[in-house]
């Protein structure tokens, strides 16, 4: 089956498989699949290391969102990369730029990155957001990461504190709000290729 230009964008809370499910769904419809690819195409076309870009990736510290909103005046009036704009700043224009321009390239699978946010005037973007309980998001990353509960339960929380900040800075919304996407999934007891199929028949569908 031929998608056109339909590209569809991911959201998901840490551990409810949001980077496999997308992966997959990308195999179904036989389109590109960006995550970290989004980091490699901003850094090839900005000239930022992407180690830089990874250590900024979905991340809005305090101190981040500091130097953000001391810019954010200066980068509204101006376009590309000054040098005089914050790092931070620089690092989600490199992927904000690098995501229009995956989309404009055609069909594909983008997963999280403010993606929908960023094509959010495209009317061939579809949007998902997959959750799930937190106690089997913490399960699922202790058989994956191979940590303890503890370390887990941690990592869990921390990385959706950091999405969430950094979602609702750059998005100027909320994360995991039912407003922002066509669907939303719980992946609970889903596993990642039923949970890629019922994405996919949704597209299908947004399609007609």
């Amino acid at each position: 089956m031929q998608f056109g230009q339909t590209v569809v964008t991911i959201g998901r809370e840490y551990g409810s498989g949001g980077h496999e499910i997308g992966s997959q769904l990308a195999q179904l419809m036989g389109v590109p699949f960006y995550d970290r690819e989004v980091l490699t195409r901003a850094a090839r076309d900005s000239g930022i290391c992407e180690d830089v870009l990874s250590e900024y990736d979905e991340k809005a510290s305090s101190g981040y969102l500091f130097s953000l909103a001391a810019g954010v005046s200066a980068a509204a009036e101006g376009t590309g990369f000054s040098m005089g704009m914050p790092l931070n700043h620089r690092v989600f224009l490199a992927q904000f730029e690098a995501i229009t321009k995956i989309a404009s390239e055609g069909p594909g699978v983008i997963v999280g990155r403010c993606a929908d946010y960023v094509l959010r005037e495209r009317s061939n973007v579809v949007n998902f957001f997959l959750y799930a309980p937190v106690e089997g998001r913490i399960r699922r990353i202790m058989e994956v990461e191979n940590l303890s509960y503890i370390q887990a339960k941690d990592r869990v929380r921390r990385v959706d504190k950091q999405r969430q900040n950094y979602y609702n800075f750059f998005a100027d919304g909320n994360w995991g709000h039912r407003g922002n996407y066509h669907m939303m999934v719980s992946t609970e007891g889903l596993s990642i290729q039923a949970a890629a199929e019922l994405l996919l028949e949704f597209v299908k569908k947004f399609r007609t």
